[in-house]
């Protein structure tokens, strides 16, 4: 077994125990362990390894026994290690060699987080923390003010049009471009943290911005858009409403209509990412961090990216069906910025205190919980303190 670390990963001091426990287990593995920070003496090694293999070389820990490559270090990789190596071990048996006896696997590192549910299939529950914390900051992410005013506004004046064909083509070439965008924003964040975030400096660095990104936010509740704030700027909401105006051209059909809204949305997507940018660095913060890559990023990027345009999904069908579309006031943004700037604070004591308790269901559910009810509070207290005379 192969395996290359790098000093100073946190990652790679986690898994050291674990490797440890491998070779006390299989006095059959003989690992052999290669530093790649400090020195470039294993580079030209790991990289013919990682092509051999079919993924890029550079985040570490990446092991590599039995055919198999991991990157990265938690309780699915480590148990797809071990079964990779039980099952080599088991091969070397049956091909008539005479390995040393192998220790029994104690019942502890059995995996008892697998269920079998019928319709579905073996559900493994050591995975389901980071789906529970995507699906949160993404549903959370998709109560943002910034996006939520701009398709009530574009909705609001299509809607004058009276035809729910038009209403559908822009709302539904809207939404998907923007979903598009926003999700390669994501990608790339990612890709850039899952190389990096090994680094101290980096994982403080995320804590810093999710810090920042939270109190402007609780800032915005309380003084709106009094210094800094991460909103869209006055000064590019005439283009915007103009943008829009163009799309009510009853000559402006078809593909015209689509292309259009097309680059309409892109447009607005560019502007919007300084307002929308937190949760998506905070969450791919946490999920480079557990050492996710490929199919498994994907799947939860696509989960993040459905659970994100919710809000806006039930909105868009709502004025579908309706021909009505209800004004977003300034109220509604600050009360939104509240609650996500709270979540935020929160998220980012925890990246500084202590990171593994985003592994934890109930944990992480206690943490959004706590950080909404806390909002509220704040809301009801503000609101009973300025409906007092001289409040």
């Amino acid at each position: 077994m192969f395996v290359f670390w790098g000093e100073g990963c946190p990652h790679c001091d986690e898994q050291k125990p674990f490797l440890r426990e491998l070779e006390q287990r299989y006095p059959e593995l003989e690992i052999r362990e290669f530093e790649v920070f400090r020195t470039d003496a294993h580079h030209q090694l790991f990289i013919a390894l990682s092509v051999a293999h079919g993924i890029e070389p550079g985040s570490v820990p990446t092991a590599f026994v039995g055919g198999g490559a991991w990157v990265g270090d938690g309780p699915q990789i480590r148990r797809e290690m071990e079964a990779t190596i039980r099952q080599e071990i088991a091969d070397l048996g049956d091909s008539g060699e005479q390995p040393g006896p192998a220790d029994p696997v104690p019942a502890e590192h059995e995996n008892d987080n697998e269920i079998d549910i019928p319709l579905i299939g073996t559900v493994d529950l050591g995975v389901q923390p980071l789906v529970v914390t995507t699906l949160l900051v993404a549903f959370i992410d998709g109560l943002n003010p910034c996006s939520l005013w701009v398709l009530t506004l574009l909705l609001g004046l299509v809607i004058h049009s009276g035809s729910r064909g038009r209403i559908a083509l822009v709302g539904i070439t809207f939404l998907t471009t923007t979903a598009l965008i926003y999700g390669a924003f994501i990608a790339g964040v990612f890709s850039v943290l899952s190389y990096i975030l090994y680094l101290t400096w980096v994982q403080w660095l995320v804590a810093v911005f999710a810090l920042t990104f939270g109190l402007v936010n609780i800032k915005d509740y309380f003084w709106f858009r009094a210094g800094p704030s991460f909103t869209i700027a006055d000064s590019q909401k005439p283009g915007i409403y103009q943008g829009i105006r163009r799309l009510l051209n009853p000559q402006l059909t078809g593909f015209g209509l689509v292309f259009a809204t097309l680059v309409m949305a892109s447009g607005i997507a560019l502007v919007e990412l300084p307002c929308t940018a937190g949760f998506p660095v905070i969450w791919s913060g946490i999920v480079a961090e557990r050492g996710v890559t490929g199919i498994t990023f994907l799947m939860l990027l696509g989960v993040y990216l459905l659970i994100y345009l919710l809000i806006e999904l039930v909105v868009f069908f709502t004025a579908l069906v309706t021909l009505r579309m209800g004004k977003f006031q300034e109220s509604h943004g600050r009360n939104l910025k509240l609650i996500g700037g709270m979540i935020m604070v929160a998220l980012a004591l925890v990246l500084v205190i202590d990171p593994k308790l985003m592994n934890d269901v109930g944990a992480t559910l206690m943490l959004f919980v706590g950080a909404i009810v806390l909002a509220l509070l704040i809301m009801a207290v503000h609101q009973r303190v300025s409906a007092q005379p001289g409040g």
